[in-house]
């Protein structure tokens, strides 16, 4: 469904952002991309909905080139939340934001507001509908690119650094979100520093430095590789290293109360 063949990208400073991308994310699933500042990850996620377009290669998106296709095109099928909301957000109140994809998108009246409801109440922002997007918190903006992105339903979600300004009660949402997306068939692709909470979600999981795809798999394997986890300069999820500590298989441990169970059977048994 999402396909990057031989895909290279140069900045405008001339940087070379990504290096001969060979990529395919099929329908319904999850990926997590990780690797730390600059690898690449949000300049390989811009190239699905068309906000950059590839220097050498192609991207493919539900087997359309993407140069063929306008952003506002590509926006339809493929919404993205970004790393950072004040370059997202423009409306005057946190109705019109959410409001606008809608409109734009030719919703009927009485599905724009059946959905602007379900969005501002999922993510909490119902109380600031009338409040301009500038005057929220860091959180309460990135909680309404979710809304304005997840109200006109995408079949693929992006999500660039979700859990940053989130505390623990909305990352759950988020899961929830997430969660809710796949069963119904949709995409989901996440780029995150916070492999803690993309630990329990055990998504196929990309690892780039330097532009470069370097490790692709589940995600208990890929992290669980020394040479990966240096080369990526990335700190493995508490679980995972309890894992390895253990000498369990490192999926054993998706959560704390799984962990907490074994340690406590593990000790009654050393007694």
């Amino acid at each position: 469904m999402i396909e990057f063949e031989n895909v290279s990208f140069k900045h405008q400073n001339g940087v070379t952002a990504l290096r001969n991308i060979n990529l395919k994310i099929e329908k319904g699933t999850l990926t997590a991309i990780v690797g730390e500042n600059g690898a690449g990850k949000t300049t390989l996620v811009r190239h699905i909905n068309g906000l950059l377009k590839p220097a050498e290669g192609a991207v493919r998106v539900f087997g359309i080139n993407t140069k063929q296709q306008s952003v506002a095109q590509l926006s339809k099928k493929v919404g993205i939340a970004f790393q950072n909301p004040d370059n997202q957000l423009f409306s005057d109140t946190v109705t019109n934001e959410t409001l606008f994809g809608l409109k734009n998108f030719g919703m009927s009246e009485k599905e724009q507001a059946e959905r602007l409801e379900w969005a501002l109440n999922f993510f909490d922002l119902a109380r600031y509908r009338d409040v301009s997007p500038m005057l929220l918190s860091g959180g309460e903006k990135k909680r309404l690119c979710f809304a304005s992105v997840l109200s006109w339903d995408p079949d693929v979600l992006i999500l660039d650094e979700p859990t940053v300004g989130q505390d623990y009660y909305h990352k759950e949402k988020i899961t929830s979100m997430i969660m809710d997306l796949l069963s119904k068939g949709k995409t989901a692709i996440i780029v995150s520093h916070d492999l803690e909470f993309l630990w329990p979600l055990q998504p196929r999981t990309l690892v780039m430095a330097q532009g470069q795809i370097i490790a692709d798999g589940a995600m208990a394997n890929v992290l669980s590789d020394d040479e990966t986890i240096k080369r990526a300069n990335l700190v493995r999820p508490q679980l995972l290293e309890l894992a390895i500590e253990l000498h369990l298989h490192p999926r054993v441990l998706s959560n704390v109360k799984e962990a907490a169970k074994l340690i406590l059977v593990r000790s009654v048994g050393a007694r």
